[in-house]
């Protein structure tokens, strides 16, 4: 269900941003990798990724209890 829903949001996504998003956190290229792939500036992938994530937050909401966030995660292994 969570997969369905996450490829959902990013269908709302423009062209560019959506694979700014796939290329960085599914694929794990660097940003100066995206840039070259897409044929712009290290800046556009870079506000891209940061507006892309936002409107995921918006579309999204808030992460329910049952599943931490990769905060949650990280404060959790180093307490």
């Amino acid at each position: 269900m969570e997969r369905d829903e996450l490829l959902a949001a990013l269908q709302r996504l423009p062209a560019r941003m959506r694979a700014v998003l796939v290329l960085r956190y599914w694929e794990d290229l660097s940003e100066v990798d995206i840039a070259a792939e897409l044929e712009c500036s290290v800046g556009t992938v870079k506000s891209q990724a940061a507006r892309g994530l936002a409107r995921l937050r918006d579309v999204l909401g808030p992460p329910s209890v049952e599943r931490p966030t990769a905060t949650d995660k990280l404060m959790g292994e180093r307490a």
